[in-house]
């Protein structure tokens, strides 16, 4: 499996169990699974770490409002994540909780370390708190009546004595990693973003609080709990581990650290292109490849929220139009990186464009011909390039390979169809139907073979996104179940003598007939 012995770590956040998961939080972890896949296909040992983010005061406050402790809501909510990555077929290695055992034990040894550096003290902090960010503001940071931008809510004044972290000491060897490593913060355009804050000047921040029970308590330190942030980052590396009876930050980095890509939504870059580096230079531990923020989703153009009313309930999505279809509007139809919008009009033409009219449509009309004519077995015929699609099949592989070394996930889904509308087109003007009727039969096969032979590219280079799918075509081209990490060596284009034994056409994605 892993001949080469290449690792590849990525991660999705660590979700705030406030609440549901929404589609936010599904639109993220369908793409982690999408890159995860395809690095299995290419025979990487591959660990795809997702989980939940369970302290702070937001969550306390939100077990409150529903007559639970802080830990069965956490429970709670945690499984929902679980449930939904089910529906959505999201192959996981590891599920990360930060109110493990072995969560608390890895963060206390990662604050004694950076303690013993130096660079954790106690002082005095007064300043403005988001609740709903859980994190500090200043005032050029808040709208022009003092609220919170993304939470829409007044911020609240705080003062404590806490532990801090000393962040500045880092601004220099931060900046310069970033020159070095130009590609560590992508896209590109967001690395601008982080360079303004630095610019700004790094600020020592708090990571300790008196006034938030629900925490990791501060080592030695009954008072105080650990801040949220610098707690729910260190479930990169404990949610590594298996339950160990003494589990340590060097076990826990010796297969995987450092992570190949963090994959989040922008909002919380900063805390991931800033805090956590520097974290991690003081604690001698390699810093991540890359962190790679994510747009945001809106729906009908608007922005989505509980308050208005306009939110997508992704239990709801599934259930109507089943999974694969879900994963695929998503990556089709916004650039990963970008924001996009999703409405119900657009999700409806694209499933029925992409998935039932092309692709659908494409493998019925060539099964069918196939199994009326020559009983379901199509040999290779001495003419192989009759479509004339055979340098751009393989052109489009290679194309596909350098999009998703990228992440650039739409694109790779970009190529990938126009094959497949290249070969429909081929396929009509061809028309092996009349060719068959003509008794041009050794033409009519060169056609059919020809297609399949791209049908069966498509099928495998199509897995990292809609995987049912991809087996559904895989099966009715007559190959076993695929084995996903030695399939990328069958790509290509087949010259030499082989046959198709085909199994009977059955519509992997019939037309919706649903009002949009």
């Amino acid at each position: 499996m892993n001949q080469n012995n290449k690792t590849f770590y990525i991660t999705s956040p660590l979700y705030y169990v406030n609440d549901v998961p929404h589609v936010g939080s599904a639109y993220t972890t369908i793409a982690c699974d999408t890159i995860a896949r395809y690095k299995r296909l290419r025979g990487f040992d591959v660990c795809f770490l997702t989980g939940t983010d369970e302290h702070g005061q937001k969550i306390a406050k939100s077990a409150k409002q529903e007559n639970k402790s802080p830990q069965e809501h956490c429970d709670f909510i945690s499984n929902k994540f679980k449930e939904l990555w089910e529906l959505l077929n999201i192959q996981y290695d590891k599920f990360s909780r930060t109110t493990s055992k072995i969560h608390e034990k890895i963060v206390h040894e990662f604050f004694n370390r950076v303690y013993k550096k130096g660079d954790i003290y106690e002082a005095d902090y007064e300043g403005l708190y988001c609740e709903g960010c859980e994190d500090f503001k200043s005032e050029k940071d808040l709208t022009d009546d003092n609220l919170c931008p993304i939470h829409k809510q007044k911020v609240q004044e705080y003062k404590e004595k806490n532990y801090f972290f000393a962040l500045s000491k880092y601004e220099k060897k931060l900046v310069e990693h970033f020159e070095k490593n130009p590609d560590f913060i992508q896209p590109s355009y967001r690395k601008n973003e982080v360079l303004g804050w630095v610019k700004e000047g790094l600020k020592d921040f708090p990571i300790s609080r008196q006034s938030v029970s629900w925490g990791i308590p501060v080592p030695n330190e009954n008072k105080q709990t650990i801040y949220v942030w610098f707690d729910a980052l260190l479930g990169y590396l404990s949610g590594l581990l298996s339950e160990l009876d003494s589990p340590t930050i060097d076990s826990t980095i010796k297969r995987y650290w450092p992570c190949s890509v963090h994959i989040i939504g922008k909002d919380i870059l900063r805390f991931h292109a800033v805090y956590w580096p520097c974290m991690l230079m003081s604690a001698d531990l390699p810093l991540p490849q890359k962190v790679f923020g994510h747009g945001f989703l809106t729906k009908d153009g608007e922005k989505m929220g509980k308050t208005t009313g306009n939110i997508i309930d992704p239990y709801e999505l599934i259930k109507e139009f089943g999974t694969d279809a879900v994963r695929f509007f998503f990556l089709r139809e916004i650039g990963f990186g970008k924001d996009g919008d999703y409405s119900r009009a657009n999700f409806i033409n694209r499933i029925n464009s992409d998935l039932a009219n092309n692709l659908g449509n494409l493998l019925n009309r060539t099964l069918n011909l196939a199994n009326k004519n020559y009983n379901g077995i199509i040999k290779c015929p001495g003419n192989t390039n009759f479509l004339g699609l055979k340098d751009s099949t393989i052109s489009t592989i290679e194309a596909y390979e350098k999009h998703m070394d990228k992440l650039e996930l739409k694109e790779a889904l970009d190529v990938l169809w126009q094959l497949i509308d290249s070969t429909n087109k081929a396929f009509s003007d061809k028309a092996p139907w009349k060719l068959i009727k003509n008794n041009e039969l050794d033409d009519a096969q060169s056609c059919l073979y020809e297609t399949l032979i791209i049908l069966g590219n498509i099928s495998i280079l199509i897995n990292p996104f809609i995987p049912e799918t991809s087996i559904k075509i895989y099966s009715q081209l007559g190959f076993n179940k695929p084995d996903m990490y030695n399939e990328w060596e069958k790509l290509g284009w087949k010259d030499k003598e082989e046959c198709f034994k085909l199994s009977e056409a059955k519509p992997v994605f019939p037309r919706l007939d649903i009002k949009p």
